[in-house]
């Protein structure tokens, strides 16, 4: 390969990084912009949700005083767990671009003859799906344990329980 060669080749992946660069740049501003909702119980409770799945408004419909404090907990969560999972959703699809233009990309193991293919040593490790169980529930905890003889007994909250 030509030095000429060589610098052509080297212009065109810093062209092609360069719009890729571009590229993330306004899919992530589309991507932050994204909101989605969940509605569950018979359209008494809404969440919504922004891109990070951040919980940003909730609210509740007619007939919400006809739910125990209880089912109106469950249903908040499980409404902010649909709108987070559909929010990722979009996010994954608004990004999907990023990973095709990147395949497209020469590899330097293309450019620099000898160079070692890192990408498999330099490749993200996929991370663990996330639980959505509750705080102290037997996943979080590993299994089941047993409390033991001296634990509270279990009581009717509130809407101030701090397990709300």
């Amino acid at each position: 390969m030509s030095n000429d060669q060589a610098k052509s080749d080297l212009a065109e992946i810093l062209d092609g990084f360069r719009d890729q660069m571009r590229t993330i740049t306004a899919l992530q501003r589309e991507r932050a912009a994204l909101t989605a909702s969940a509605t569950v119980r018979g359209k008494r409770v809404t969440v919504t949700v922004n891109a990070d799945g951040t919980v940003i408004e909730t609210r509740f419909g007619s007939g919400i005083e006809e739910l125990e404090y209880s089912e109106i907990a469950k249903a908040v969560t499980e409404a902010a767990q649909q709108a987070s999972a559909e929010v990722a959703r979009r996010s994954r699809d608004i990004m999907a671009p990023v990973s095709q233009n990147r395949n497209r990309l020469p590899k330097l193991t293309d450019i620099i003859p000898g160079m070692p293919d890192l990408s498999k040593e330099l490749a993200i490790p996929e991370p663990p799906v996330v639980s959505t169980a509750p705080p102290k529930s037997p996943e979080r905890l590993g299994g089941f344990q047993d409390p033991g003889p001296d634990a509270e007994q279990p009581r009717r909250g509130g809407a101030t329980d701090s397990g709300w």
